[in-house]
This record gives structure tokens, C-alpha cells and sequence, in this order.
């Protein structure tokens, strides 16, 4: 055993390692195919980092809904680097030639957002997929993750690298992988990717330029942009156009197709917020550093500057704009603002695209929800008539496989509680841009009725009743999170609460088991029929009230969904029973909290 070894065991032996991270940890010292890191992970055992070495070797980075997705770290199987990223595009590669067969055309486009290293991985992917013999349809510069879906489909490529992670703090990066629908891998080929991922050896590279030089790189950012935008513009509706927008991309990727897509729908009073309009992976003027347009207060300073200049609307899109938020003032010109939550812009638009297009739908048009998505949305679609697809787990690759199992030609409107939206055909992921045209068309079409969007979500309270969500996200980072996340499940699993709030729990839905508890009373399992996943449910006894529970697919933290529902013949006053619900949904979370340990 070397003398390196022997420090490893010991910190294992002091508690200072994990046995996991000492494995990995080792793999890297000795084998061959990450000699390049060698010295590295040497070194770092050399100043004895534990610490360190503990977060970026306990585990192997997974697949999760969004792909690999982590912190950046030059070394490390728990970390974003050349060598997992390498993995990534080698695993894929991999596959997709086992897949298709030696005969097909190989192809991938490949683009990247603002974040740091993105370029450099953007490349590393391209040298690996040409040298596995596929052409790269490369887009220069920073895109959105809805044009890459939307490059896969357009190019026919067999596959998609999108290098991005989302809204996530500035120290992570992180690849999606696309198959040619232009969706995110679904089973059975995630897991056959994945299997590749983790047998990888040797990664091999073709030089860029040179790849470049003989057409097996090309260049294609000019023509998809012209027809990504097209794509975006068609699934506008018609009405008024006088609204006056404040626009943030959040120091993302917003500005390639938010900006053109409103341009060229007829929205001229648009200004983009210029504290957040710098392109930079460091998001230093949101607070916090982290553009997730879930998060209300990056909005406090687009929605001063909105009152500046009498504007109608906020909207910001996240780092890779597949997703937007949105503030609105509560009465038209009213000093009083609020931001809207991912379930009532869901709610609003599934309303304004069903309300637009009711002439031509059937009994056989569909919207896509998740199984944590707002019900107010399935009640919308139920008053137009139109079927909707609620039993999907958590990520939009489950929504874009319902819009190809179910027929495309068919589909209306997709949403999920975070902020992910999708209208039209073009792509098969959450499209920010086209997301933000529909809320701007909505927000105009409103102003012309002397309404805001707050006031016509009353309306939908009244019509559907009153219904309030809240997510809470408990962090859990690193080796002890994980265990304690699966402790937290498990205890939901095997010990479920029998209260909360004052209702009881009547039953619980266990997606990982495939199985129905009753809870509040005794009574047999029932087999559940819908998807396998790590979720659970735990319906209470007021009818319509509910709380869901799972581990983040792409972020170190355990999040819980809750569920307030008052039915519209309920209703007399509106002010009072949001304010009940909410006095709900706080006694809940604690009730949550308490039970969770967190």
C-alpha cells in the first residue's frame, strides 16, 4: 500500500473520511484512466483537505431529472470536471452508436449557457462526440436550453448536450442530455446512458479546430436562431399589444430569445433591466447570487424600477431561460406589487391558451400537469372541455414524453409547479421565451380590460376555488445530507404522520412502493396505479387538501408540496379565505418540519 493509501485509510479510520468517498478517492490515485487527475487528488491528500476530498469523492455524480448536474471542482467523481463531464459525452456517444447501429447518421447539437467553464465543457463535449463519429451542430456563444431541444428536432440529431445548471448557486455547472425527440433521456435509455457513463474508460477527443476545419464541426447558431424565434412566434395569440415590460435574463442566456421572440410579437415596450443584463456566471447583481425566478426577491429592484417608469409587467427568465417568473401590480397602476407563484402563472396561462383556441378544441386536446402540480390547473381544463395528464412525476422530460405518447398534434399547454411551461410543438422541454410571449399577450389583453393578473386569478379563484400551494426546500448537502434525506423519506414511508394541521391523514400514496396506505384508519394496501419514483403523498382528510415529499433530482435537498383547497361554493369572502389558507399551509409546514427534523 502506498504511503498516499495509507493516509486515506487512516482518515477513514478518524472519521474523517467516508468509506465510500476513500474508494472513489482511491480509484482516482490508481487507475489508469484518471492518471490526468492524479496529482491533483495527490495533492490534495498531501494537505490532508479532508473536508474537501469528503464532498467530491463520497459519491458518483448521478443522473438525476435534469441531467448531471453539480458543484465544479478540477477533480473529483462528485463534482463537475473535465473528467465527469467526459463521462457524460462518452456515455451518451456510447449508447446512442449501440441504439442506432453502425449504419446511422450520427449527429448531436451542442450548445451552453453564461456559466462559468461552459464554453470550455461546450468544446470538450464536441471533441468527444466527433471523435465517436458523430457531426456536431455547434452553436457559438450563449443559448437557451429550449433552443437546444429545439436544435436536436430541427438538425435531426440523433442526440443534444446542453451544458447549463439552470438556476443553480454560481459554483455548479452541469450537462443535459437530449435524445432526438429533443426531450430529455427517458427509460429505458437513461438508465442505458447511465450504464455507459459508469463503465467509462479511456474518453476520446478529436482536436476542435481541426474538426472544425473539416465539417465535422458546424457551426448552425444563425440558422437556428432565425427558425428557433419563427417556432417561438407561432404559438402567439392574437389581441392587444400595448404593455410596458421591464424584462430581466438574470445575467443569463434571456436576451437571445426572450428579447427577439417579444420584438417580433408586436411588444415595443419592452426594456431590459440593466443591472441583470450582463451576460456573467457570476449573477453578481441578484441577491443571493442564485437567478431562480422562484425566489420573490430578485424581483424587489425590476419591480422599483417598474413603478419608475409606470410599467405593467415584470418578467425574468432563469440562466438558461426555460423558465420565467413573473410581478405584476395588484390593481392597474396600483403602487402594490406581488410576484406570482410557478402554480398560478401555470394557472393563468393554461386559462389564456384554452380561452384562445376554444373554437378549435376537442374532448381529445390535452394539457400535461405533475403529480406536484396546482389542480386549479386540471379544473381549468376540465371547464373547456379538454382532458388533462396528471400522473407524472416531477420534471418536464415526463410532460414532453406525454405530449409524444399522446399525440402531439393534440397538446395545448404543459406546467409544473417551478416555474416550467410549454406551449406548441417546436420543442420537448419548458420554453421560457414562449412562456414569457404568452404571459405578455395575457398581461396586454388584461390591461385592455382594466384588470391585472392578480385580479383575474381572483377570477379563476371564484370560478375553480381558492387554491394555494407552497413548496419548501430543505437543504441537505453532502454525504450526511443524502442519508439524512433518505432517513426523512423512509420515516414517511414506514411512519407517516396521522395529523396535520388538525386533519387527519387519510391515506398515503407511496410511488416508490406502488402502493395505497390508508393511514388515518385501519385498512388494506391497495396496489397504485401510476409511475415509479421516490415520491410520497399523503392525502388528509379534507377533501382536495394534500402534501407531497421528495428528494430534489438535481440539488443536495429534500423538498416538501403543500396543498390548500377551499371549493368555490364555499367561497364569501375571498380576502378571508386566502388569508385562512395561508394560516393553513403555515401551520402545516410546521407540522411538517417537526415531523421531517428539519
Amino acid at each position: 500500500m502506498s504511503d498516499l493509501q495509507e493516509k486515506v485509510q487512516q482518515a477513514v479510520a478518524d472519521d474523517k473520511l467516508t468509506p465510500s468517498a476513500a474508494q472513489n478517492l482511491n480509484a482516482w490515485l490508481t487507475e489508469p484512466r484518471y492518471s490526468d487527475y492524479a496529482p491533483l487528488v495527490a495533492e490534495a491528500v498531501e494537505s490532508g483537505d479532508w473536508q474537501t476530498l469528503d464532498d467530491v469523492f463520497w459519491t458518483i455524480i448521478p443522473f438525476g431529472t435534469g441531467g448531471r448536474r453539480g458543484k465544479m471542482h478540477p477533480f473529483g467523481s462528485n463534482a463537475i470536471n473535465d473528467r465527469t463531464i467526459g463521462e457524460s459525452a462518452q456515455g451518451l456517444a456510447s449508447y446512442v452508436k449501440e441504439t442506432l447501429g453502425d449504419d446511422a447518421e450520427l449527429s448531436c447539437a451542442i450548445c451552453r449557457d453564461t456559466r462559468h467553464n461552459g464554453e470550455r465543457f461546450a468544446k470538450l463535449c464536441a471533441e468527444i462526440m466527433v471523435a465517436a463519429g458523430f457531426r456536431v451542430w455547434f452553436l457559438r456563444g450563449y443559448r437557451s436550453t429550449p433552443e437546444l431541444s429545439f436544435a436536436v428536432r430541427y438538425k435531426k440529431a440523433s442526440c443534444g448536450i446542453m451544458v447549463t445548471a439552470s438556476h443553480n448557486p454560481p459554483s455548479d455547472n452541469a450537462v443535459k442530455v437530449y435524445w432526438s425527440t429533443g426531450g430529455q433521456v427517458l427509460p429505458p435509455h437513461d438508465r442505458g446512458i447511465i450504464q455507459n457513463v459508469m463503465t467509462c474508460g479511456e474518453i476520446k477527443r478529436a482536436d476542435f479546430d481541426q474538426a472544425v476545419a473539416e465539417g465535422k464541426i458546424v457551426y448552425c447558431e444563425q440558422e437556428v436562431d432565425a427558425a428557433f424565434i419563427d417556432a417561438v412566434v407561432a404559438q402567439s395569440t392574437p389581441g392587444p399589444r400595448d404593455l410596458k415590460v421591464i424584462y430581466s435574463p438574470m445575467h443569463g442566456v434571456g436576451t437571445t430569445a426572450v428579447v427577439p421572440a417579444l420584438e417580433r410579437d408586436g411588444f415595443a415596450g419592452v426594456e431590459v433591466f440593466g443591472p441583470h443584463a450582463e451576460p456573467d456566471g457570476d449573477f453578481p447583481n441578484v441577491p443571493g447570487h442564485v437567478s431562480n425566478p422562484e425566489r420573490p426577491v430578485v424581483f424587489d429592484a425590476m419591480i422599483e424600477r417598474a413603478k419608475e417608469i409606470g410599467a405593467d409587467l415584470v418578467v425574468a427568465s432563469d440562466p438558461d431561460c426555460d423558465r420565467i417568473g413573473l410581478a405584476a401590480p395588484l390593481e392597474p397602476g396600483g403602487d402594490e406589487w406581488s410576484t406570482l407563484t410557478g402554480n398560478q402563472i401555470g394557472a393563468l396561462l393554461t386559462d389564456h391558451l384554452l380561452e384562445a383556441r376554444q373554437g378549435s378544441l376537442s374532448a381529445e386536446h390535452f394539457n400535461v400537469i405533475t403529480l406536484v402540480t396546482t389542480q386549479l390547473a386540471r379544473r381549468i381544463g376540465d371547464s373547456y372541455g379538454v382532458r388533462t395528464i396528471t400522473d407524472l412525476l416531477v420534471g418536464f422530460k415526463w410532460i414532453a414524453g406525454a405530449i409524444d405518447e399522446n399525440g402531439p398534434e393534440r397538446f395545448v399547454f404543459g406546467t409544473e409547479e417551478s416555474h416550467g411551461y410549454l406551449a406548441g410543438t417546436h420543442v420537448r422541454d419548458k420554453d421560457g421565451a414562449v412562456a414569457a410571449m404568452l404571459a405578455c399577450e395575457l398581461a396586454a389583453k388584461l390591461k385592455a380590460e382594466g384588470k391585472t393578473l392578480h385580479q383575474k386569478l381572483d377570477d379563476l379563484f371564484w370560478q375553480h376555488g381558492l387554491h394555494a400551494e407552497r413548496t419548501v426546500n430543505v437543504q441537505m448537502p453532502g454525504s450526511d445530507g443524502m442519508a439524512r434525506m433518505v432517513e426523512v423519506m423512509e420515516k414517511f414511508r414506514t411512519q407517516p404522520p396521522i395529523d396535520l394541521n388538525g386533519f387527519g391523514v387519510a391515506q398515503l400514496r407511496d410511488y416508490k412502493a406502488n402502493v395505497v396506505q390508508p393511514v388515518a384508519e385501519p385498512g388494506e394496501t391497495k396496489p397504485l396505479d401510476g409511475p415509479t419514483g421516490d415520491l410520497v403523498i399523503l392525502d388528509l382528510t379534507e377533501c382536495g387538501n394534500y402534501v407531497a415529499c421528495r428528494p430534489s433530482g438535481t440539488e443536495p435537498k429534500i423538498k416538501f408540496y403543500m396543498f390548500g383547497y377551499t371549493p368555490a361554493e364555499q367561497l364569501h369572502d375571498l380576502d378571508e379565505a386566502k388569508a385562512e389558507l395561508e394560516k393553513q399551509l403555515d401551520a402545516m409546514e410546521e407540522d411538517l418540519r417537526k415531523f421531517a427534523g428539519v
